[in-house]
């Protein structure tokens, strides 16, 4: 089956890959790796105690006290989503649009997947009426909605959903009797976290919500996957995580053991650690404001981004410009782009928006370099957007996006 064939848009095995840091990995994290790769022990299911320790050091400073009894890894957070999925049961809800690796895990059990409008000033959550709305009505088609899976800071919208919104939407699912998954991989990732307030779902309602993060979002490559859980601290909390662990272990879902080390000493946030972070989000926050810049004066649209490494473009307004070339839906865009851009530009069909939206998420790392040598120079450079190779591909951007005006 083709990729272009109607009938096979949006497998599994095409879906895009979070948004990567497109860097050259950090020298201090390659070191812990190397030391710890002679060591011939594995890592227990659900990770190590200085694993455990490390993640909750890492939400304690956050404003999220947890115990390592209430803590979980495993090897990259779709693994535990699938594990969380099949231990609370039931129909999911996702918000519209959603990361592509979301809805994939649901699908894999068996489970039944609504996905959920959301609000027009950002996404990642549901819009509270909406929420409501399919609730009752999955309920009234003898369906069992039990698990809604949000994202305060979003893949692949980039925005941050503002906390009365959070706090509108977190009501209607506490009345609705819904549990929550909060994937706070982006958290750490706000363009100005100065003038963004992020409130995570786990500090409104502690008992009824798990907190997952993939490392890849703030620390690590995505070649050493590692993601770490956060449960509730009553009594059910305890049961879920048992329960997940459960189904992490029947996988054989362990880190790997130099990947947990370095994982470890990334969740202890070092200064070497720290000090990249900041870096990157920088960086990559310049990129995407040049990348939303040219998106709009295009005559497209998209909201601006303030988190992660992405910006989400919704090409409806050069709709007659792109049936010119033959695309007519999402697919035949992110083909289209693809090609003429000369990198990944997937389709929103692969997020869960409709097919016929001309939407497309644009990843700011390709932008970077082809080279580490290129990479590394980004992130020194006292001005990145006028270094030659990103210049051009800022550049070839534009010029693409202009002639669909």
């Amino acid at each position: 089956m083709r990729r272009t064939d109607p009938e096979g848009h949006g497998p599994v095995r095409f879906g895009p890959p979070p948004p990567a840091q497109g860097l050259p990995v950090l020298p201090e994290l390659a070191a812990v790796l190397s030391a710890a790769a002679g060591h011939s022990h594995a890592v227990p299911p659900g990770g190590s105690s200085s694993l455990l320790d490390a993640a909750c050091g890492y939400w304690d400073r956050r404003g999220l006290p947890t115990a390592p009894d209430r803590a979980v890894a495993a090897p990259g957070a779709p693994a535990l989503l699938l594990a969380l999925t099949a231990a609370i049961g039931g129909d999911v809800l996702l918000p519209r649009p959603c990361a592509a690796w979301w809805e994939p895990q649901a699908r894999a059990l068996g489970r039944s997947v609504f996905h959920v409008a959301t609000p027009a000033e950002c996404g990642g959550v549901p819009d509270p009426y909406a929420l409501l709305e399919t609730v009752r009505r999955i309920r009234a088609e003898g369906g069992d909605p039990r698990l809604l899976v949000l994202c305060v800071a979003d893949d692949p919208t980039a925005t941050v959903a503002p906390p009365e919104l959070m706090h509108e939407a977190m009501e209607a699912a506490l009345g609705e009797g819904l549990y929550l998954v909060s994937d706070e991989t982006w958290r750490d990732t706000l363009h100005d976290p100065h003038d963004t307030v992020l409130l995570s779902p786990a500090e409104m309602l502690p008992d009824r919500v798990t907190v997952v993060t993939d490392l890849a979002g703030p620390f690590l490559p995505p070649g050493w996957p590692a993601a770490v859980a956060r449960f509730p601290g009553d009594g059910a909390g305890a049961g879920l995580r048992d329960r997940v662990l459960d189904v992490l272990t029947a996988l054989g879902a362990r880190v790997a053991t130099p990947v947990a080390a370095a994982a470890t000493y990334a969740l202890d946030e070092p200064a070497p650690v720290t000090e990249r972070l900041a870096a990157t989000v920088r960086l990559h926050a310049r990129v995407a404001v040049a990348v939303h810049r040219a998106v709009v004066a295009a005559g497209a649209f998209a909201l601006p981004p303030r988190a992660g490494r992405h910006v989400y473009a919704d090409l409806a307004p050069l709709r007659s410009a792109l049936a010119a070339h033959g695309v007519g839906d999402a697919q035949e865009a992110e083909d289209f782009l693809t090609v003429r851009l000369g990198m990944p530009a997937p389709g929103g069909h692969r997020f869960g928006d409709e097919l016929g939206a001309l939407r497309v998420r644009l990843s700011t790392a390709p932008f970077l370099g082809a080279t580490d040598a290129e990479r590394a120079r980004v992130l020194t450079a006292t001005d990145p957007l006028e270094l030659p190779h990103v210049e051009r591909a800022l550049r070839a951007l534009g010029t693409a996006l202009e002639d669909l005006r």
